[in-house]
């Protein structure tokens, strides 16, 4: 069997190595554009910004490597121009020296993955107008960036339009490097994929760090006048830089696809099955150029990851060569770090259900990394979304400086196993007081959401608590309870809130109306359940702000949007 591939890097890279594992006596010719075969681009940002300092750190499969230890034909530099599917050849061009060839297949894998996506902007396409997605635009960003400059020029300036996972990246990066850096974003919010709620601490993160935020607007003309760059937002604001570089989001690179007549989605990508074949039953797509299923919901979706594309490839690889493999589906695994903090999740976000009209629960938790009385245990916050008649998770979501890996990782496992937050309740995980608690952040959340299904603990959120702490006029059917300290109580609480202490409420229960809701509150959400039963048990109508006054604070504050 001859198979050609189409792109190297995740899934094609992953692809060839798989069919060698399998067949001997495969013939497999790697065509990539690019210089190196396999790198690692996630690594990109850390290499600009200095922490990885050697570049070869970045060849996860070096093409002689690839060669030596695979036996592939690994040609870089060969870029695909046509794929001629009546024919089973593709047309390849020599970047080196101009020639092009005819090169057949009995088995095809498109793996071009996704380039940077570039609206039309004026001046967008200037030289000091940057992206990062392979390691050409990283040597290129890595130039400007160590550009010596005499002592009579202001510190250097760059301005980064899109924060999403790579914008902020290049952010940190850039602050690490000692560079003023703006952030521009459209959402009201960095790091959209996630909800609001959870990123919020991250908004007075970056700008703790000398981060200028510019939320809820976009970039709309840029000039360069030889001197400095000029970035013009829509807001009328003005940027100067030195340099800037934008990340807004790629698109699959489906030219060749969509020429040769495959079918492709609204979204670009090419569509595949669940072996990863396409249209052309001699074609597979994978990597981020593949349209794939969604593992919750089944519908499709594109999110462009590294972990998927090494699956599909390898689930390619296998099919080709007669296994009954398949891919599960996307469910959207990730995690971010920022100045020493994290951001994770997995699943469904509110935003999408919310989209999708589909009913759904949450839940919030507020614990420790690890057991509180070890040293250095740090906070970290966790967010649950689950079926409200079944219990199935549905997403979660977890910000904080330790272990937010861990729990998203064990929650994205039991997804996949179609769990149940009973489940989680139940869930056996190793304890040791300096890596987790007897009662796991995991098994917490668990609790809690178990809890609300029962009718234990009914919940309400902060954003319906909001709604009656600012109603005008005053919302009379609704009573705000706090049960925390006169100290915590005084150091903030949410407008309208009676205080009566947790310690000191059974002795006030004749003081609490009966003929209206109470909603109760505590700093994270334990002490206003214990009050909700208590209550609950006196004949009270009372339901516990989920998460506490911590994650109503993170709804609370308004958006920033810093000049």
């Amino acid at each position: 069997m001859k198979i050609v591939i189409i792109g190297a890097v995740a899934g094609g890279a992953s692809a060839a190595a798989r069919a060698r594992r399998l067949s001997e006596d495969a013939e497999i010719i790697l065509l990539e554009r690019g210089p190196e075969p396999s790198f690692a681009n996630c690594g990109l940002p850390y290499y600009v910004g200095g922490k990885i300092q050697s570049r070869d750190k970045l060849l996860v499969a070096p093409a002689e490597r690839l060669r030596q230890r695979y036996r592939l034909d690994v040609r870089t530099l060969s870029e695909v121009t046509q794929i001629n599917r009546d024919e089973k050849t593709v047309t390849v061009r020599d970047l080196q020296t101009g020639k092009t060839y005819d090169e057949s297949y009995d088995k095809l894998i498109y793996a071009t993955g996704a380039a940077a996506f570039k609206p039309p902007i004026p001046g967008i396409d200037g030289e000091r107008i940057m992206s990062l997605r392979d390691l050409p635009d990283a040597d290129r960003l890595l130039a400007q960036v160590v550009m010596k400059s005499d002592s009579s020029q202001p510190p250097r300036r760059c301005v980064v339009v899109g924060a999403g996972f790579i914008g902020i990246e290049v952010v940190e990066n850039m602050i690490e490097r000692g560079i003023e850096t703006t952030l521009v974003e459209l959402s009201d919010q960095i790091l959209p994929p996630w909800d609001r709620e959870m990123i919020e601490p991250f908004h007075s993160l970056l700008s703790d760090r000398g981060v200028k935020l510019h939320l809820s607007d976009s970039a709309v003309r840029f000039e360069d006048d030889g001197t400095e760059l000029t970035v013009h937002l829509k807001s009328g604001a003005v940027l100067h830089a030195d340099f800037a570089v934008v990340s807004i989001g790629v698109r699959p690179e489906n030219t060749l696809a969509l020429e040769a007549g495959l079918l492709c989605g609204d979204r670009g990508g090419v569509v595949t099955n669940e072996h990863m074949q396409t249209s052309d039953s001699n074609i597979y797509a994978v990597g981020d150029v593949a349209e794939v299923r969604c593992s919750i919901t089944g519908d499709t979706t594109q999110i462009p990851l590294a972990g998927p594309a090494n699956r599909q490839g390898r689930i390619a690889a296998d099919h080709l060569f007669g296994r009954d493999s398949k891919y599960r589906g996307t469910q959207g695994t990730a995690i971010v770090g920022v100045f020493g903090r994290a951001a994770a999740m997995t699943g469904l976000s509110e935003k999408v259900l919310q989209r999708m009209r589909r009913a759904y629960e949450k839940v919030y938790v507020h614990p420790a990394d690890h057991a509180g009385y070890y040293p250095g245990a740090t906070a970290m916050s966790l967010k649950l979304l689950f079926d409200p008649e079944n219990g199935k998770i549905l997403g979660a979501q977890a910000v904080g400086t330790n272990g937010v890996d861990k729990r998203i990782d064990v929650i994205a496992m039991a997804i996949q196993a179609e769990m149940t937050v009973y489940d989680l309740e139940e869930a056996e995980l190793c304890y040791a007081p300096q890596f987790g608690s007897a009662k796991d952040p995991v098994n917490m959340a668990g609790f809690v959401a178990a809890g609300v299904l029962r009718g234990d603990q009914p919940v309400v959120h902060a954003a319906d608590v909001l709604d009656v702490a600012t109603a005008i006029p005053a919302d009379e059917s609704v009573f705000l309870l706090d049960v925390r300290t006169p100290s915590e109580f005084s150091a903030g609480h949410v407008d309208g809130a009676a205080n009566y202490p947790l310690e000191q409420l059974r002795e006030h229960l004749h003081e609490l109306p009966r003929d209206r809701e109470i909603f109760v509150y505590c700093k994270v959400g334990q002490r206003g359940y214990m009050a909700t039963r208590l209550l609950a048990q006196k004949g009270f109508n009372v339901k516990n702000l989920s998460g506490g006054y911590t994650t109503y604070r993170h709804v609370e504050i308004p958006r920033p949007v810093l000049q």
